[in-house]
């Protein structure tokens, strides 16, 4: 199941978050942002260590003024994941987390002003090898864009990046990355094409605003499934009125699908139907919730009767066939063991927390091999 995508990825240059490399030949990397209170320095280091258990690359920090700026270094100092101050407007809190550590500014050039004041903030990332997020979003459009174009459009928040873009460019700062974001669909698609054709940074994906937890995944996966399918992207952030963590889930599962990333347990599960010879959807909901903790990449199938049970199973690391009066467990596509319904999900997460284990010494072998 591990093969290789198919999709050939947009050649970008390469910039550094901190520790995560985000465009080139990295892989793309996933985000969130907290909702905390930024001046609650103990909730938000709390938030934040969630992400990173869950899985998060990057996470990003709202900074709206200095007293936020100083909670902000309190809070880069007591976390390890790269970590990006979202500032608009007053370039003094930029200068300020750059003096406190910040891994990334998100800050639009054209939208703090005087000419040295865009000089100032980009000196400060040059000197400290901070890169610079720029993010258009369909809903704060500059006002004579807004009249130019009457309404949001794709040209429109193109026109607005290439603006920011330009700044940036008069003072040979190619350090930065970009994201064009709307809620509308079709708007962001057509946004990232374009804009991708423009410039060789790295694109920062997002539908924004995309809804709750369920219609806010559904819409994201097409918008950012589309992008991703033509090879734009360099890392995304999948914006769900919901918990940030359940955006690193999703964003995960979506790079997965499309064999962009490998992490955690890629698990292929039938629907049910009367066929079922287990509770499917019982033993998938806890599997879910107790294997949550696992980033090792992993191939699972759980299939409810032996129509397909046994083909998934065998291009599976580990497979559940159900079968009457006991089902049928495969390892590395061979039949190894049979399970009974009384203590199926506890025996089945024994078996697949084994194989992670054994895949992890077996990695950890070649590493001690090749040293």
């Amino acid at each position: 199941m591990h093969a290789q995508s198919p999709i050939v990825r947009r050649k970008s240059r390469q910039i550094h978050v901190g520790r995560v490399a985000v465009g080139g030949d990295a892989p793309i990397s996933v985000q969130s942002m907290t909702n905390t209170d930024t001046l609650d320095v103990a909730a938000t280091v709390a938030q934040i260590r969630q992400l990173e258990t869950a899985g998060a690359d990057i996470v990003r920090v709202s900074v709206p003024d200095m007293e936020a700026a100083e909670a902000f270094g309190r809070i880069k100092r007591e976390v390890e994941v790269p970590l990006v101050a979202d500032i608009h407007f007053d370039y003094k809190i930029a200068l300020r987390v750059a003096e406190l550590g910040v891994d990334c500014l998100r800050i639009n050039p054209g939208n703090i002003g005087r000419e040295d004041r865009v000089r100032a903030v980009v000196s400060a990332a040059r000197d400290n090898g901070i890169p610079i997020r720029i993010g258009v979003n369909a809903g704060s459009l500059e006002k004579d864009l807004q009249k130019k174009y009457g309404e949001p459009t794709p040209a429109a928040l193109v026109e607005s990046a290439m603006r920011h873009i330009d700044h940036l460019e008069r003072l040979d700062f190619p350090d930065f990355k970009v994201s064009v974001k709307a809620s509308d669909v079709f708007m962001a698609v057509a946004a990232y094409r374009d804009l991708a054709t423009r410039i060789e940074q790295p694109l920062h994906l997002g539908i924004t605003e995309a809804g709750g937890l369920r219609s806010g995944t559904v819409k994201s996966s097409i918008g950012l499934g589309m992008l991703l399918m033509d090879g734009i992207g360099d890392t995304i952030r999948v914006s769900l009125a919901a918990d940030p963590v359940e955006e690193i889930k999703v964003g995960f599962d979506m790079l997965k699908s499309l064999r962009l990333r490998s992490k955690g347990i890629n698990f292929i599960a039938c629907p049910s139907c009367s066929r079922q010879n287990f509770d499917v959807i019982g033993t998938m909901n806890a599997l879910e919730e107790r294997l949550e903790d696992i980033m090792t990449p992993l191939d699972v199938s759980v299939i409810g009767c032996v129509v397909n049970g046994p083909g998934e199973a065998k291009e599976t690391d580990i497979g559940l066939t159900g079968g009457s009066p006991a089902n049928l467990v495969y390892i590395d596509g061979k039949p190894a063991s049979k399970l009974r319904n009384d203590h199926l999900v506890d025996d089945l997460e024994r078996l697949i927390r084994d194989k992670v284990r054994e895949k992890e010494q077996t990695e950890q072998d070649v590493i001690a091999r090749d040293a």
